[in-house]
């Protein structure tokens, strides 16, 4: 996979830059090399089948298709989004700006192994790439203790959950004899509802694959994480890496439990249910607008879980769709709320007080974020939700469906907060926050494209 290449050389191109000395230019250079491997990852498209490197077929291991190709697309933009916010973030830490990069590049390698993955090996070296990485960035702000326990935390309890996928793909291959998913697929439709060991290697692995997407009752390292870690870590966590866990899922339930998908679903839909309830429910009540996030991402955790639990009818354009979208209003929320909280010195909801009429700009953005996580028209966090719900509509989850509706509604008060301490709250004229250039194109740019997506949904809904 040329892609999964050329990004694994960006990652230690980062790091070679620092040794020459040339960190003023270690931005633009990642952004044009992230430009060029968008441009590589185009052009597998049309070249489809086993993925070969150096000579060695790896077709056992990982493969090339439209879903591996659309949501490596997206992450590399992700990415770069991420990416373009890093210089002001990072402008008191210049020293050590290679080493935030590498690690946020080499994040992406592991999102795209867990795009392309074939092999349950693979699955598990792609998940520990991105959680080992994210254990260092999480806990990367040496002095403060927030930092440092958001990192502590988030290892443990991602050692954990490391521990039981890792037991869990032990126990289906001794049922199965195979980690490849094409053969788990068929062990699973022709003995896997009968093999108590595979269906506990498969609950064991599904619960591992819910921490890491913030599943009920898994969620609860995630606000204490996002809320510790710094702004700019938590926009990734949040986005990029939650997308590419949810593909996993995806690709695991779909290709790997086909045989076993009535006793999945049993345990799913109960765990959707509670992540939507529990979410929606207990963001009512944050005042930290990180965390406010986190459990706003967990909501959005359970509403994705739609897509999981309707995989017999493919599913996959709908999951990339609410993902992209959903991700992308996240960062264009971060980009307007990091210059805020720097400047204020304050996290809390209360820290927009009055934006609306010190920066009406930022203020839009901000508010047009926060209603395409609301899922309000024309915005695509509106389509994202009707083609999930349609997709839950077409496998009979009715009950399922109609419960997503409401927590929705409930979700829209706790945005609407956000939206009216910009516009009805006065604010501090002395710490109105000023906005570096790059923050405005990110946060201008996701909005644009959450726009344009909302009215021309074909450009993404049709490509898996």
């Amino acid at each position: 996979m040329q892609t999964l290449l050329y990004t694994s050389v960006l990652g230690l191109l980062c790091l070679a830059l620092e040794i020459l000395d040339l960190r003023k230019v270690l931005v633009p250079f990642v952004l044009a090399g992230l430009a060029v491997i968008f441009g590589i990852n185009y052009m597998e498209w049309s070249h489809q089948g086993p993925v070969i490197m150096s000579g060695i077929n790896m077709a056992n291991m990982m493969a090339v298709n439209h879903f591996s190709v659309a949501f490596s697309g997206v992450g590399i933009v992700l990415t770069a989004l991420i990416v373009g916010l890093s210089t002001d973030f990072y402008k008191n830490e210049k020293h050590h700006l290679s080493d935030y990069l590498a690690i946020i590049i080499f994040i992406l390698c592991g999102a795209l192994i867990l795009f392309s993955y074939s092999n349950l090996v693979m699955l598990f070296l792609g998940i520990e790439i991105v959680s080992i990485s994210l254990y260092i960035l999480a806990g990367s702000r040496k002095s403060d203790v927030r930092s440092n326990e958001a990192g502590f935390k988030y290892f443990l309890m991602g050692s954990f959950a490391s521990a039981i996928l890792l037991f869990g793909i032990a126990l289906m291959y001794g049922a199965s004899s195979t980690f490849e998913l094409d053969k788990l697929a068929a062990y699973s439709v022709q003995f896997g509802m009968g093999s108590a060991m595979f269906k506990i290697g498969a609950l064991m692995t599904m619960v591992a694959l819910m921490f890491k997407v913030a599943a009920v009752p898994f969620h609860f390292w995630s606000p204490d994480v996002y809320e510790g870690s710094p702004s700019l870590v938590t926009a990734f966590m949040s986005t990029m890496v939650k997308v590419s866990f949810f593909a996993a899922f995806y690709k695991m339930m779909a290709f790997a439990f086909a045989g076993i998908l009535d006793y999945t679903n049993e345990i799913l839909m109960i765990v959707a249910a509670a992540t939507m309830i529990l979410g929606n429910v207990v963001a009512l009540t944050q005042h930290n607008f990180k965390r406010l996030l986190a459990y706003s991402g967990i909501s959005h955790a359970g509403y994705m879980l739609l897509a999981i639990l309707s995989v017999r009818t493919d599913s996959s354009s709908a999951l990339f769709f609410y993902g992209t979208v959903y991700a992308l209003a996240t960062i264009g929320a971060f980009a307007v709320a990091i210059p805020v909280f720097q400047a204020r010195q304050n996290e809390d909801v209360d820290a927009f007080n009055g934006l609306g009429k010190s920066n009406p700009w930022m203020a839009a953005l901000l508010t047009m974020s926060m209603l395409s996580l609301a899922g309000i028209p024309p915005l695509a966090g509106f389509l994202g939700k009707y083609y999930l719900f349609s997709e839950a509509i077409q496998n009979k989850l009715i009950w399922l469906t109609v419960l997503a509706v409401l927590t929705s509604i409930v979700g829209v008060y706790y945005y609407f907060k956000v939206i009216l301490a910009m516009y009805v709250k006065p604010g501090d004229e002395q710490t109105s926050p000023k906005f570096p250039m790059m923050y405005m194109i990110v946060a201008g740019v996701c909005v644009g494209l959450s726009l344009v997506l909302g009215l021309w949904p074909k450009i993404l809904i049709g490509l898996l």
